[in-house]
């Protein structure tokens, strides 16, 4: 286990040439924040191929935090997601043309996953530094919401456990403007590249404390 972030991004989808998760991701890698190097993985948005990535991401990189993020159009600020569920279900094809209906993600897999971000912490942060940022109580059923639980269930199956999460991010505002900027909230990358910022930074002191009291335990202490 590394002093490391990974955090993930998708590929435009749905006619878009653009993903505000994508541009956040690149933005951040190589960073350092909270004493944490960044790495950067910006994942197709295809899923049936989208589990072997995240794995060969966490195998490669080793994180002891994961943040990924991706986009939710008509969202009015950034989001942080609570609880992934264990369920495929979207009208709009994936890139690859897949379309899934009522269906799981992982058969005989739990109903859902808790996220075990300090949601508090981090909200709190969005607030105190001007970033417009609530809780989500439903990443929905398309691929954010696939790759939140299959970054849960491998986050909860390595040694020591990792912390993981999800932020959706709203669209920018040239994608406003194309879809009709009247009925369209949009926030600026900047802003949207520091709501994910402040959110590694008030995971790392959890991260640490879980890590101490690891060894602890280890120790006998």
């Amino acid at each position: 286990m590394s002093n490391t972030v990974l955090v993930t991004g998708f590929e435009p989808f749905g006619g878009s040439s653009v993903n505000p998760s994508e541009l956040v991701a690149r933005s951040l890698e190589g960073r350092l924040i909270a004493g944490r190097l960044v790495v950067a993985r910006v994942f197709p948005v295809d899923t049936s191929g989208i589990a072997a990535l995240l794995r060969q991401a966490f195998d490669d990189e080793r994180p002891d935090l994961v943040v990924c993020t991706g986009l939710a159009a008509g969202r009015t600020a950034v989001s942080l997601e609570r609880v992934a569920v264990n369920m495929l279900d979207f009208e709009q094809p994936d890139n690859t043309g897949e379309q899934r209906t009522n269906e799981p993600i992982l058969r005989g897999g739990p109903d859902a996953r808790l996220s075990p971000m300090p949601i508090a912490e981090i909200v709190d942060a969005w607030q105190s530094n001007g970033v417009p940022g609530y809780v989500s109580n439903s990443a929905g059923t398309y691929l954010c919401n696939q790759v939140l639980y299959e970054a849960l269930g491998i986050a909860e199956s390595v040694s020591p456990p990792v912390t993981a999460g999800f932020i959706h991010l709203p669209y920018l505002p040239e994608q406003a403007i194309a879809a009709g900027a009247g009925n369209s909230p949009s926030m600026s990358l900047e802003l949207m590249t520091r709501a994910v910022e402040l959110a590694i930074a008030a995971a790392v002191p959890l991260i640490e404390r879980r890590n101490a009291g690891r060894h602890a335990a280890a120790a006998g202490v």
